[in-house]
């Protein structure tokens, strides 16, 4: 079975990489700010960090410009243990994504710069040079596909990743504002979720790929009778819906007192991801996932926020449990 390469805790993640600030202190509004902390950011590198600090190896396929702000992301890069062997350099006016986000819950103010974004440059030729015989699995982000040629390139990436063994993981983050149409994101998310093995996503983004919110859960139902492994239904302070093998469970999550809302889905991947790595139970992926999302959205920044093994260990321990789902 695909699935059963994950084992090898080796993971090729497709996407972005990009500078986070966030006003100092924690509660600080942007408008307000007079220091800022500076952090590595971007869904795929976020992921990676997390399966790094898991005790799993991550290498990152993407573009960052050849400037002061892309060498920060390469040199983060090297302090989380990413591997970045598949991470190209590009010049121009391309520039390597920049967010602004705030550590507050009421009215969090999100800022994210994408303008000519150097990881759209991502080639075919840059994913056919990878030898994804050297990995357990692929995970990829629906950011990726938002425009070309990257989009192309992420494609390729699945069609070899299938042509190797490797198992696809869809985290489906449906990004509006990258798109160029509601019309082509439907269409291109649609297919990578038919080419995917493993795909989480929330009520939103379900929806989305069905043509309308109410239809999100019959999707989900619907991509897992049509091959999909499993699918993991996020929805938030619900928890999520699972399906895999003909059944589907629900679980819970656990409260924190979060301080931002960024970052959990980032974390949870990361968090199930290693615990299949693990070889533990479907259901005891999605709790430690779950634990995951809750420790960062406790903490500020997103990739300084994943747990290590330990502090996963340790949280697990002290807390009295995952709400009735």
């Amino acid at each position: 079975m695909r699935l059963q390469a994950i084992a090898g805790k080796s993971f090729l993640v497709i996407g972005r990489v990009g500078m986070d600030l966030t006003p100092s202190p924690p509660g600080t509004r942007t408008q307000d700010a007079t220091t800022m902390m500076v952090a590595m950011g971007g869904s795929s590198a976020n992921i990676a960090a997390g399966l790094c600090r898991l005790g799993c190896s991550a290498a990152l396929a993407t573009t960052v410009s050849d400037d002061a702000v892309g060498w920060y992301c390469l040199n983060q890069l090297d302090h989380y243990g990413i591997d970045r062997t598949h991470v190209k350099t590009t010049r121009g006016e391309y520039r390597t994504s920049l967010a602004v986000y705030e550590t507050r819950i009421t009215e969090h103010q999100s800022v994210i710069y994408r303008n000519n974004a150097a990881d759209f440059q991502m080639s075919v030729a840059d994913v056919e040079a990878i030898d994804f015989s050297r990995y357990g699995a692929m995970i990829t982000t629906g950011t990726v596909f938002a425009a070309e040629p990257s989009r192309g390139a992420a494609l390729r990436a699945c069609e070899l990743a299938r042509a190797a063994g490797l198992p696809i993981v869809f985290d489906v983050d449906y990004r509006p504002y990258s798109w160029p149409s509601a019309e082509i994101a439907q269409q291109v998310l649609s297919e990578v979720g038919a080419l995917s093995d493993i795909i989480v996503g929330n009520d939103e983004e379900f929806g989305f790929m069905a043509g309308g919110i109410s239809r999100g859960l019959n999707e989900a139902h619907s991509l897992a009778a049509r091959g999909a492994a499993i699918v993991v239904y996020k929805l938030g302070a619900q928890g999520s819906v699972t399906y895999a093998d003909g059944q589907e469970f629900r679980t819970g999550i656990f409260p924190v007192n979060a301080v931002k809302p960024t970052g959990a889905g980032d974390s949870f991947l990361a968090g199930f991801m290693a615990a299949l790595a693990e070889q533990r139970p479907l259901h005891d992926a999605i709790l430690r996932g779950s634990a995951c999302a809750a420790i960062v959205v406790a903490r500020p920044g997103c990739a300084p926020a994943m747990p290590t093994q330990q502090e996963l260990e340790a949280f697990l321990a002290a807390h009295p449990g995952p709400t009735s789902a």
